[in-house]
């Protein structure tokens, strides 16, 4: 062939790509089943807006006033419709006698395409979650929480440490040695004992950071992550120099292949050791039973399953105990009527209480509330959760006022718009007390909830007890702006130069 038959060639290939585009892009916008819903044009015609628009502001791309001239739904990118409507949220998903898959594009968001969280069919997930739901059943988190307790008692110390230190310390990095230790055993029968790290493993949450800073990129190029995970590390690491937070997720990973390895090979057991609490760790307990086929015990799939384990469990916990201790230090009356509430159980600053024990406690007599439930309500309201939308796909078509949305269509909330929406409750940059159950959705609902809900509650009972009943603390150069919600990175971020929610242990409590 000559050059001037190469030259047609990659011409023809350039008009070809040209032509289908532009096809593609009118079928988009006047011929696709979603034609008819209000939208940007640039979101129906091309994925691409929705990568660029965040990343050009640097901002969360729902809910902002350029989408607020377009009404409660809107197609936000050629295939998935958006709804900002709290009473609707219920229908696309709770809806337990109807099938609801994930959304595909969004499989490899995660950079675990085989755990429950990224299972796209519906059976499938059922299948996972089901062998995954007696791991977190009130029952069996109540018999993990001798262990919690332990590391509560470890944190005490080592905050006690700090206080004659005077040292300065990053709120998120604490919780976050904290709750990624607690997880870890119970995931693998090992903790990481980060608490017992001089810095309390502070890396750690810089890598979390990170890996969600680039969620936008890896939900618009799920095939880049898919060729980065069939690359050995030393790849990646040679030809992606300058993306550290890829490499970190994948060295992590590399970690939790050694464990699940060690786990399947037989080499660890599955329950705790004599005296330190009667537990049984999930993977090592799926490994001997039933639950699951025994395609369903892959190497990889362990991997991923507990890649989002450790994250869920770790991060998500963590922020809420970071956020929740910066407002509880901003509201002065909460926290000296939370403390009053800790004596009356925790008579010694010292003294720990159970975590059913803890539920008993009234918080200012208001009846739906439990001490510390008000408190962890908030936080968890504040805090977020998550600030990207998890799309559901109906098999059936759904009704929304005058939209008919047809079936299999990409349909989603977010929660964060829910959390902090004014209608529902009023202030909502403001600590305050709340009894509107049905919109609290920081766990999600129906059955792709998250399944760790009864670990955070423990988590968040057993820590934020344990913590505020013994020492007093005080912040430092920290300001509103350090943790208002400004971007959306998986889960809610601040502005790009926050420094986090900083304090110091000021003292014992009296």
């Amino acid at each position: 062939m000559g050059l001037i038959d190469v030259k047609e060639g990659i011409l023809l290939a350039i008009a070809a790509t040209v032509v289908y585009n532009a096809i593609l892009t009118i079928y988009r916008l006047y011929f696709h089943p979603l034609a008819k819903f209000p939208g940007p044009k640039l979101a129906a015609a091309t994925q691409w807006y929705e990568l660029l628009r965040p990343l050009q502001k640097r901002a969360i791309y729902l809910g902002d006033s350029e989408d607020e001239q377009y009404g409660p739904i809107i197609r936000i990118n050629p295939d998935e419709i958006h709804i900002n409507d709290p009473d609707f949220y219920e229908e696309i998903y709770t809806s337990a006698s109807k099938k609801r898959d994930r959304y595909s594009k969004w499989k490899l968001m995660a950079g675990s395409p085989l755990s429950t969280f990224s299972t796209i069919e519906h059976d499938l997930h059922r299948k996972r979650r089901g062998a995954l739901n007696p791991f977190f059943a009130r029952r069996s988190v109540a018999r993990l929480e001798p262990r919690i307790s332990q590391r509560v008692e470890l944190l005490q110390s080592r905050l006690e440490e700090e206080m004659k230190s005077g040292s300065v310390l990053d709120t998120k990095a604490v919780y976050l040695a904290l709750t990624m230790d607690v997880v870890s055993e119970y995931c693998y029968g090992k903790s990481y004992e980060f608490l017992r790290e001089r810095d309390f493993k502070a890396g750690f949450k810089d890598f979390f950071n990170e890996l969600f800073e680039n969620v936008a990129v890896r939900r618009a190029t799920p095939w880049l992550m898919w060729v980065m995970q069939r690359l050995p590390l030393e790849c990646v690491v040679r030809f992606m120099p300058a993306d550290k937070a890829l490499k970190d997720m994948l060295s992590f990973q590399n970690w939790i292949r050694m464990e699940v390895e060690k786990i399947l090979g037989g080499h660890r057991e599955g329950k705790g050791e004599k005296g330190e609490g009667e537990y049984e760790s999930i993977f090592s307990t799926l490994r001997d039973s039933e639950a699951l086929p025994p395609e369903e015990k892959s190497v990889q799939r362990w991997v991923d399953e507990g890649f989002v384990l450790l994250a869920a469990g770790g991060e998500t916990t963590a922020k809420t105990l970071s956020e929740t201790l910066y407002y509880l230090l901003r509201n002065p009356e909460t926290l000296e009527r939370l403390r009053a509430e800790l004596k009356t159980m925790m008579l010694k600053t010292t003294e720990l209480a159970t975590w059913a024990q803890l539920e008993q406690l009234p918080y200012l007599g208001v009846k739906p509330y439990l001490l510390p439930t008000a408190v962890i309500n908030e936080g968890l309201r504040m805090s977020g959760d998550l600030s990207t939308r998890i799309p559901q796909v109906p098999h059936e078509a759904l009704r929304y006022k005058e939209w008919v949305i047809p079936p299999r269509t990409p349909v989603s909330e977010t929660n964060t718009l829910i959390l902090n929406n004014p209608s529902i409750f009023p202030e909502p940059g403001l600590f305050q007390r709340n009894d509107l159950d049905k919109y609290m959705v920081s766990f999600s609902k129906g059955t792709r909830s998250c399944v760790g809900i009864n670990l955070a509650h423990a988590d968040l009972y057993l820590m934020l007890a344990g913590v505020f009943r013994r020492f007093d603390f005080e912040l430092y150069e920290t300001t509103d702006d350090d943790v208002r919600l400004v971007r959306d990175g998986f889960v809610p971020m601040a502005k790009v130069n926050s420094n986090g929610i900083r304090f110091i242990v000021k003292g014992e409590v009296k």
